[in-house]
């Protein structure tokens, strides 16, 4: 079974909690050991990437020493066509829609494709939106960002991501942002659209990840969270017995 179709059932049942490590702000060893706590807190997939370029033989050792320590499915959550890694289970192979750079929206991907195609990894096409405050992702992706508040332009984005054939579509705020997108942004937009979902960035506590799940989110992402803390098990422990403590009534 392909991991987007693993997704897709286990949206069926509950939220899915997705935890980011970043190879630039850790050793493999250390990407490993987050990766293991997250495991035991219950995170539903490990995704391995983030804004800044990181070379693909960083990539490699982060990912093999992930896979070597966890039983998790491993998502490359690649910055620029070299984040790429042979080792991992699937890439999002994303185009950051709102860029003001056509590397972003889709340079990046035509330079990576035919290395892609001699790999046995899985291809899952997303949509990236960056909304304020943007962070480094904001400025490293030279993005236009969207007002958090903004919900008609998120909409706007959010069908032309559908109808153009993706298959997730991600609200991003960047890595450390003092908070999320909008409750309201979320919820507007996911009553108009039928593919998941997923939210990032700005979310470090149970009550703020409850809110965004609630509000619509199917996926929630926690990156920065894990990496400053001394006790990973225990804070992702807390944020995903919420979300997953959710009752689900409309499934996508």
């Amino acid at each position: 079974m392909t991991i987007l179709k693993q997704m897709m059932r286990k949206l069926k049942n509950e939220k899915i909690h997705m935890t980011l490590i970043d190879p630039a702000a850790k050793s493999p060893d250390e990407s490993a050991k987050i990766a293991k706590e997250a495991e035991m807190a219950g995170t539903d997939f490990i995704m391995v990437g983030g804004s800044t370029d990181i070379d693909e033989r960083l990539m490699d050792q982060t990912v093999s020493a992930i896979k070597e320590n966890t039983n998790l499915k491993v998502i490359l959550f690649p910055g620029s066509s070299n984040m790429i890694s042979r080792h991992a289970d699937a890439i999002f192979f994303m185009s950051l829609l709102n860029s003001s750079d056509r590397e972003f929206i889709v340079g990046h991907q035509v330079k990576a494709s035919k290395f892609l195609s001699l790999l046995g990894i899985e291809k899952i096409p997303m949509a990236y939106l960056v909304f304020s405050p943007g962070m480094t992702v904001g400025r490293v992706g030279k993005a236009n960002l969207i007002d958090s508040f903004d919900r008609e332009t998120a909409l706007s984005y959010s069908l032309a991501a559908q109808y153009m054939g993706f298959k997730l579509i991600y609200f991003e705020a960047g890595s450390g942002a003092p908070r999320p997108v909008s409750e309201d942004t979320i919820s507007y937009v996911k009553s108009k659209i039928n593919i998941p979902l997923i939210v990032g960035g700005g979310i470090r506590d149970p009550e703020t990840a409850m809110r965004i799940a609630l509000a619509g989110a199917d996926m929630i992402v926690t990156g920065s969270i894990a990496e400053k803390s001394n006790n990973v098990y225990s804070v992702l422990r807390n944020i995903i017995g919420k979300i997953k403590s959710i009752e689900i009534k409309n499934s996508v």
